[in-house]
C-alpha cells in the first residue's frame, strides 16, 4: 500500500531491446517491485542477464546475437543479423508478447522503435524510456518512421528521455509532455560510490561485451599498451581490463602469450589475472566492472553503455574505433555527439600505426589535463549533469508512474 493506492493491482511487463537497455530495464523493474507492482521481463534481444541478477522473472527462451540488436552496426553486422536468424527470432518474440498481453495492465518499454511497436501492436497502455534516441545526435530528433505515430497514441501514457534536450525537443514535436528524470543505468553507482582503494593513477580498459568483436577490440587495446610500454612513466599507471564472463581465462591466456606478454599471477578470490609487457603491467578482472569504472581517472573504451556511465561519473573517455559489427566508426562518432566533448578519439588516421600513435597522444594529453588542470575535471562533472542528469532516476520514474496510474 502506497499513498492509499494498492499497486499490487497492476501487473507490468518490461520490454527491452539490447544489453544496455536490459540493464536499465532491470533497475526500473527492481524499483517497481519495491513499489508493490507485479513485474515480469521480456528482453527482446539478448539473454536478459541483468534481469536474472535482480531476480526478475524472464518470459520465454532468450537468445544472444553477436551485434546486440539492430542499430549502429556495420553492413556486415546487419547481414549477420538477418542470416543469423534475428529477424525470425524477433517475429517469434512479437508473437509471444501478443499472446501474453492480457496478463498485464501496462507495458514498460526500454529502448527504441522495436519494443514501442510491440506495445502499440498489443494495444496496451505503455510507459516509454527512450534510451536509444537523443536530440544531441543531430540537434533535432528525427524519430524513425513510424515511432512518432506510436508515441502520439493515447496508449503511450508517459514518455521519458535520456537528456533535457530530447525531452524539450519531443515535447514540441509531439505536443504532449515528455520528461527527463535521469538515466537508470547510472543509479547502480549510487550505492557503490564508497571509498575504494585508490592507486596513483588508474585507467579502465573496456573492450566491449560481444563476440566476435571483443577479441579484436582487446587486441587493439593491447597494441596501444605495447607501444606505451616504451615509456617508463607508464609503469606508474594502473591499467585494469573489465572482462565479461563469456571471454574465458584460457582464451585470455592464449591472446596474451601469443603477444609475448609475461604471465605474473592469478588471484582467485578477486577473479584477477596479472600480465606484464616490458615495464607496463595490466590487471584483468571478471565481474568487477563497477569497481574498475569508479576507481578509474579515465577510460579507454570500445563500448556503448560503459562510455555513457563513465561520462555520467565525470570521467573522460578515449575511444578506439573498431571494425564492429557494433563499435564501428559511425557508432563512435554518434557516441561523441551524444556524450559531448569529453569523449576523445583519433578519428582521422592513415593506417593502424597512425591510429595507435594518435591514441597514445590522447592518453598523454588526458593524464596531463587530469593532473595539472584543476578546471578540467570540474568541467567533466558539469558535462555529466548536462548529458546524463542527476541520480535516483528509477525512483523518480516510478513515482511519476504511480501518479499517472493512480489518475488513469
Amino acid at each position: 500500500m502506497k499513498n492509499g493506492w494498492n499497486f499490487k493491482l497492476s501487473r507490468i511487463l518490461l520490454l527491452s531491446n539490447g544489453h544496455g537497455e536490459d540493464l536499465s530495464g532491470s533497475l526500473i523493474a527492481k524499483q517497481l517491485l519495491k513499489s508493490g507492482y507485479s513485474v515480469d521481463a521480456l528482453p527482446i534481444v539478448g539473454k536478459g542477464n541483468f534481469y536474472e541478477k535482480e531476480k526478475i522473472k524472464i518470459i520465454g527462451k532468450t537468445k544472444e546475437f553477436s551485434t546486440g540488436g539492430i542499430g549502429y552496426n556495420s553492413f556486415k553486422g546487419r547481414l549477420n543479423e538477418i542470416f543469423g536468424g534475428e529477424i525470425i527470432y524477433l517475429l517469434k518474440r512479437l508473437y509471444l508478447v501478443y499472446k501474453i498481453r492480457k496478463k498485464y495492465n501496462y507495458f514498460f518499454v526500454v529502448g527504441d522503435i522495436v519494443p514501442i511497436f510491440f506495445a502499440w501492436l498489443c494495444k496496451k497502455d505503455f510507459f516509454t524510456y527512450l534510451v536509444a534516441y537523443s536530440s544531441h545526435y543531430e540537434g533535432k530528433l528525427k524519430l524513425p518512421w513510424p515511432s512518432k505515430f506510436f508515441l502520439l497514441s493515447k496508449k503511450a501514457k508517459k514518455i521519458y528521455t535520456r537528456d533535457f534536450l530530447t525531452a524539450n525537443d519531443l515535447t514540441l514535436q509531439l505536443k504532449k509532455e515528455v520528461s527527463f528524470l535521469g538515466n537508470p543505468f547510472m543509479d547502480k553507482f549510487n550505492f557503490k560510490n564508497k571509498e575504494l582503494k585508490k592507486s596513483d593513477f588508474s585507467i579502465g580498459l573496456f573492450p566491449g561485451s560481444r563476440f566476435p568483436e571483443i577479441l579484436e577490440n582487446l587486441v587493439l587495446i593491447l597494441e596501444v599498451l605495447e607501444d606505451l610500454s616504451n615509456c617508463s612513466y607508464f609503469q606508474k599507471i594502473e591499467f585494469n581490463f573489465a572482462i565479461v564472463n563469456s571471454l574465458s581465462s584460457s582464451k585470455i591466456m592464449d591472446i596474451f602469450k601469443n603477444r609475448k606478454w609475461i604471465y605474473l599471477e592469478k588471484i582467485n578470490e578477486k577473479n584477477l589475472f596479472k600480465f606484464q609487457y616490458k615495464c607496463l603491467k595490466v590487471n584483468l578482472y571478471w565481474n568487477n566492472f563497477d569497481e574498475i569504472l569508479l576507481k578509474s581517472k579515465c577510460c579507454i573504451s570500445m563500448t556503448g553503455t560503459a562510455a555513457e556511465q563513465a561520462i555520467g561519473l565525470g570521467k573522460p573517455v578515449i575511444q578506439i574505433e573498431g571494425k564492429g559489427p557494433q563499435f564501428t566508426k559511425s557508432f563512435a562518432e554518434a557516441q561523441r555527439r551524444l556524450l559531448g566533448k569529453y569523449v576523445f578519439c583519433a578519428s582521422n588516421f592513415e593506417n593502424k600505426k597512425d591510429q595507435i600513435n594518435q591514441t597514445i597522444n590522447l592518453i598523454i594529453k588526458l593524464i596531463y589535463l587530469i593532473k595539472l588542470n584543476k578546471n578540467f575535471l570540474i568541467s567533466c562533472n558539469e558535462n555529466a549533469k548536462k548529458r546524463l542528469g542527476e541520480n535516483k532516476a528509477c525512483i523518480k520514474m516510478v513515482d511519476n508512474m504511480n501518479f499517472v496510474i493512480k489518475n488513469d
